[in-house]
């Protein structure tokens, strides 16, 4: 079975190698603003961008079984995306600093007879920094390109001071376990 991640993303796509089974990587071409822009909840956007990419890719390949994914964090009543650069990841973090927030991931499954959703939430608690620390943090690891504005796989792990998870792999993009059991369910042979 052709097995596709309907993502750019080398994050997701190391994550998956880590199952060790043979995948494609396709752009979804998915316009994430318009669906930023329908006023969904945290959880119903992440959920409805993973599942969007998903069906794009799956336009072009109606009978592989496609991964689609998206993370966005959830703090005070706002969506966190990517920042998009350095100085806009130091002001993201330094709204986060000393508070909790939610880091919400989404997966979507789609096949020829399977479609399946699934949303893994993470609380995670970041230490009191000042601003200094958090621009040698941002300067270090970069994590322009992350929602959140930071990289746990990384030196961002020394910015927390407790993550609760079910799954520690959403964190990186992906939520493994639970991808292993939908991959399982639409008939992958998985270890």
């Amino acid at each position: 079975m052709q097995l596709i991640l309907a993502s750019t993303s080398t994050y997701r796509a190391e994550q998956l190698k880590r199952l060790g089974i043979p995948f494609e990587q396709e752009d979804p071409q998915v316009d994430e603003d318009i669906l930023k822009q329908a006023g969904l909840a945290p959880t119903e956007l992440a959920k409805r961008l993973a599942l969007e990419k998903a069906l794009q890719v799956q336009q072009r390949f109606p009978t592989a079984l496609i991964i689609g994914g998206d993370q966005l964090v959830s703090f005070e009543g706002d969506v966190l995306g990517k920042p998009g650069s350095n100085e806009r990841a130091v002001q993201q973090l330094m709204r986060l600093q000393g508070t909790s927030h939610e880091l919400i991931t989404a997966i979507a499954v789609l096949g020829p007879a399977f479609e399946e959703v699934h949303c893994n939430h993470t609380r995670l608690t970041m230490r009191a920094l000042d601003e200094a620390a958090l621009r040698r943090y941002v300067e270090y690891d970069e994590p322009w390109n992350c929602a959140g504005a930071y990289k746990i796989e990384s030196r961002g792990i020394a910015l927390f001071e407790s993550i609760e998870s079910t799954d520690h792999s959403a964190i990186t993009g992906i939520p493994l376990m639970e991808l292993t059991s939908l991959l399982r369910r639409a008939g992958l042979e998985l270890p």
